[in-house]
């Protein structure tokens, strides 16, 4: 009977002794820090992962992540300095660097991403309100975000939070204003193509005009040259006429004449209105070509001619 109760108070005591040995160990690891609290009084930090002891039921551990975090901001309206409206997305990179002060002033890692987006907002509105369109577009980025970290990092650092990164996502006009730059640029692009066209009608035109003027020049220089070369040729028949008709004219009168009849002669109507004595059948009735008359004349001639 004592037995049974001694080692009931045994097992009672060894059972008390492992839930304070229990209570009073706790591990920290690789990516925690923990802050020892000690009925609402923060006592230590501890950094160091690994196992650590503690107060047993008078001591509260908290656990903060030590690793890198990120904040995001909702787009934000910003208007820059050359009074151009600019919808700006941007995001951070923090670190919580002093767990205590971390714990004193924001406590939760909600409380410090409601305070934080606060402040980037805040940071984001006055650098790039500093600055035109153009720099935060284009020219400058890189040192406005830097001048955003430092503003954000140093306001932050009364969280016990160190601010590693910031950056700008998207940076665009807003929606109305982006449809009016798209629409101009349309028009304007709409009005060179339209130029150029133009310019190329023009060019076109102006290209034709050359090709016919070119071509009526030479087409009247050639029909010059083929006027000229023929008059030239007119001119070398009519003189091989002329000097056949010295050296025999009764010949020359004979192959005109025969000429003659086989144009005027076609196959098919041989009607002419002429006196049968005219000069054209001069060779129907004399093969010398020479008319009754004539040649009745020419022979009194000769006889009178012949008389002693």
């Amino acid at each position: 009977m004592r037995f049974g109760f001694a080692g009931g108070i045994v097992v009672v005591l060894l059972l008390a002794l492992a839930i304070l040995g229990y209570g009073s160990l706790f591990t920290v690891y690789q990516t925690k820090q923990a802050l020892v609290v000690r009925l609402g009084d923060p006592r230590r930090v501890v950094t160091d992962p690994g196992l650590h002891l503690k107060s047993p039921l008078i001591d509260s551990v908290i656990y903060i992540d030590k690793r890198i975090l990120d904040l995001e901001s909702p787009p934000q309206e910003v208007i820059a300095s050359d009074q151009k409206r600019l919808v700006v997305d941007a995001f951070a990179r923090y670190r919580i660097e002093d767990p205590l002060k971390f714990y004193q002033s924001v406590g939760t890692i909600e409380g410090a991403r409601s305070r934080l987006s606060t402040l980037l907002v805040s940071a984001l509105r006055r650098v790039l309100g500093e600055a035109t369109f153009i720099q935060v577009v284009r020219d400058e980025r890189p040192q406005l975000t830097q001048r955003m970290r430092e503003q954000l990092d140093r306001e932050a650092a009364a969280f016990g939070i160190v601010v590693v990164d910031v950056r700008i996502r998207r940076a665009d006009l807003p929606e109305q204003n982006s449809q009016a730059v798209y629409e101009r640029m349309k028009t304007e692009r709409q009005r060179e193509a339209a130029e150029f066209r133009a310019q190329g009608a023009q060019k076109g035109q102006e290209i034709r005009s050359n090709a016919d003027r070119e071509a009526t020049v030479i087409v009247a220089e050639a029909n010059s040259q083929g006027e000229q070369i023929r008059g030239e040729g007119d001119a070398e028949r009519n003189r091989l006429f002329a000097e056949a008709y010295n050296q025999d004219p009764d010949f020359f009168a004979f192959y005109r004449s025969m000429t003659a009849y086989e144009n005027g002669l076609k196959s098919g109507d041989t009607r002419f209105l002429l006196r049968p004595e005219s000069d054209f059948f001069r060779f129907f009735g004399s093969p010398s070509g020479k008319s009754a008359a004539s040649a009745a004349q020419g022979s009194g001639a000769a006889a009178a001619a012949s008389k002693p």
